[in-house]
């Protein structure tokens, strides 16, 4: 294990190391040069996207893990078909999404160039699309509204069309642009539910309209119409005709407070000493938060205070390190576990290397961290021998409850199978947005494409979770389902934490009785 750890500190070190050098020696579109209008020609975008499908064919692990190779090919050529003509860098990442969201790996994705990154943070924001959405199978409805003056829209409003097109039609299409991993459904309504997805997706692939007309269910369940306008950001001048009201300068807050805030927002422990209840909100897995000195503290505190039942959202956790992941389980886990069956890459070198980030360093990890086995692959045999045993010191025996939803993804999806199992878990709410299965992870490195700058994420391993658990395409299926409903979104109710709570007091009273 410390080896481990050595020589992935010594790889980070090292990526720092190349990506200054990279600062230094990248000859980027300058912020001048740069034109949102520029559209590539035929042949450039041609050749993007034959290192694009080379680079994926060449490398990727689960390329044909949920989708046949003769679908791939006939994907892959359905792009091709599609650049005939001068295309803007909209208009190309458009179709790369597409034919990414077939491979139905949630870790590959695509990504917009750093120019046109950069005009979007300087640009000013024209018309927008006016609502926010929760969509799930049985409805879409509205959580938001730009237009603030509008009393039709209001939130709980269930939508039935969009411009003449029904929810279905709706979803279909944006679904089919959605990468995850197998055939997830929960993850992909999740995210169209996320704010701000919604109107960026249907704008991308609708087009922007300066007015939308919805179709809509009153108050008695009468199908109606209104048409609304595109939201447009109003710049404020009051500076320039000198209107701008007084506002007090408050002091900043100092770096480490910062620090504290940040990650205030990714892990918080809430106790209720009353109710021998614990609330710890976990949204991410990521380094940089201090999640080791967090669990020790959060595990031995509820250790002090007696607390019985510990609430653990992941709802919003996309992730991150594996190693903090596994060190929560070993805090609660009651038996060993390993967090993989099977981890390996396909290819240790690469012809298309230039257009790889970390290429290098990533090749001299498989070199010196893999094996090659008799099937061809390098195989990673730390995670596939090493088994993690349960913390000793502070270790949680009460009963836990894990908040999970299509945002549970990645590392957050081995913390739920490892613990899953247990008599003392409770899995609430709608199934993980990772697979449950395995995924195709570890290594993920961009590859930028050298003509429009685009670059979407590789991942370089496939990490088959448990052999034994089903390969469906699905994620971790939770044991108390709890689905939202338009009552739910309409008050704002936290309907999967209502639903531990009553567990909870369930548990309570039958310990009385």
């Amino acid at each position: 294990t410390q080896s481990v750890f050595l020589t992935t500190e010594i790889m980070r070190k090292l990526k720092t190391l190349l990506f200054f050098t990279s600062v230094l020696t990248s000859c980027g579109v300058s912020k001048s040069s740069f034109s949102p209008y520029h559209k590539f020609s035929p042949q450039e975008l041609q050749k993007d996207f034959t290192i694009y499908q080379s680079v994926l064919e060449s490398h990727h692990p689960g390329l044909y893990w949920y989708t046949s190779k003769d679908s791939m090919d006939h994907y892959f050529n359905w792009g091709k078909e599609q650049l005939k003509d001068s295309m803007t860098e909209p208009q190309f990442k458009k179709i790369l999404n597409y034919v990414t969201a077939q491979i139905n790996c949630g870790h590959t994705t695509v990504r917009s160039s750093k120019a046109w990154n950069s005009y979007l943070d300087t640009t000013r924001l024209g018309r927008m699309f006016p609502l926010t959405v929760k969509v799930w199978d049985e409805a879409m409805v509205v959580t938001g509204n730009l237009n603030r003056r509008d009393s039709i829209l209001t939130r709980g409003a269930i939508i039935t069309r969009i411009n003449e097109r029904t929810k279905e039609e709706l979803v279909d299409t944006m679904f089919a642009n959605i990468s995850t991993d197998g055939y997830n459904r929960t993850h992909k309504y999740q995210t169209l539910s996320n704010r701000g997805f919604f109107g960026s997706i249907y704008t991308t692939l609708f087009g922007i309209s300066d007015t939308y007309t919805f179709g809509y269910l009153d108050s008695t369940g009468k199908s109606k119409t209104i048409t609304i306008p595109a939201y447009k950001a109003v710049r404020d001048t009051s500076a320039r005709t000198g209107t701008r009201p007084f506002t007090p300068s408050l002091p900043q807050p100092s770096k480490k407070e910062r620090r504290r805030q940040a990650a205030d927002n990714v892990r918080l422990l809430k106790i209720d000493t009353a109710s021998q209840t614990a609330m710890m909100d976990l949204a991410s897995f990521g380094k940089g938060y201090g999640l080791k000195m967090f669990f020790k503290n959060s595990f031995k505190a509820l250790q002090k205070n007696n607390i019985n039942y510990l609430i653990i959202d992941v709802r919003s956790n996309g992730g991150g390190s594996v190693t903090n992941s596994t060190f929560i389980s070993r805090f609660i886990a009651k038996q060993q576990f390993k967090i993989s069956d099977s981890l390996y890459a396909i290819r240790k070198g690469s012809s298309y290397q230039g257009y790889i980030q970390n290429h290098f360093w990533n090749k001299l990890f498989i070199t010196f961290l893999t094996k090659k086995k008799k099937d061809g692959n390098y195989h990673f045999g730390f995670f596939e021998r090493h088994y993690y045993k349960p913390k000793k010191n502070h270790h949680y025996d009460g009963k836990v409850y894990i908040l999970t939803g299509g945002n549970s993804f990645s590392a957050t999806t081995l913390f739920v199978n490892s613990i899953i199992k247990q008599e003392n878990v409770t899995v609430i709410g709608e199934e993980t947005g990772g697979g449950a299965y395995g995924n195709s992870a570890w290594l993920i490195p961009d590859v930028k494409l050298p003509e429009t700058g685009l670059r979407f994420r590789l991942p370089l391993f496939r990490l088959v979770t448990d052999k034994d658990i089903p390969k469906n395409g699905r994620g971790v299926q939770p044991e108390v389902f709890t689905p939202p409903t338009v009552e739910d979104v309409k008050k704002g109710t936290d309907y999967k934490l209502d639903k531990a709570l009553e567990l909870i007091n369930k548990d309570k009273t039958q310990q009385k009785d």
